[in-house]
């Protein structure tokens, strides 16, 4: 059987770069820390000024609660178009680390792409969340499968 994957290539890396860019919002997977089910969730989304996903997550959500007890989670990103068949369509899935990230510096940056969030932005029971790529997983539509490294989404 022949390997469906193809080696990784600077379009794959730009195509990967441009779902992270493009991104406003991602579905999350956690573990739940009580059972370590999985579970997921939709969060809003922004490439960080260094190309890193950020976002900004209620401490009151279980999913924040997950990310605390097991930092390991992943994003996938990449929406379908209007028409075709929605698996023709790129997607990201990324392995990634959650961290705290300085919410008061990257205040400005966020609000830049998500200006309405100023309602709620300065709310103690927020905080900014940077989610580093360990490993992704891209599929680019039909035949057009890669896996990448932490290196493949550096800026």
């Amino acid at each position: 059987m022949t390997n469906p994957i193809r080696p990784t290539d600077d379009d794959a890396r730009a195509l990967a770069r441009s779902l992270i860019d493009a991104a406003r919002f991602a579905a999350l997977a956690v573990l739940d820390p009580a059972t370590g089910d999985p579970m997921v969730t939709r969060i809003a989304l922004v490439p960080g000024p260094d190309g890193v996903p950020l976002s900004l997550i209620s401490t009151l959500s279980t999913h924040t609660g997950a990310l605390a007890a097991h930092p390991a989670c992943s994003l996938l990103i990449g929406e379908p178009g209007p028409k075709g068949d929605p698996l023709t369509h790129p997607r990201l899935t990324l392995q990634a680390t959650a961290t705290a990230a300085d919410k008061s510096a990257l205040r400005d940056h966020y609000l830049s792409h998500y200006p309405k969030a100023q309602l709620y932005y300065d709310f103690t029971d927020f905080q900014l969340t940077r989610f580093t790529p360990d490993r992704g997983f891209l599929n680019g539509g039909f035949g057009k499968a890669f896996h990448l490294t932490a290196p493949d989404f550096a800026t």
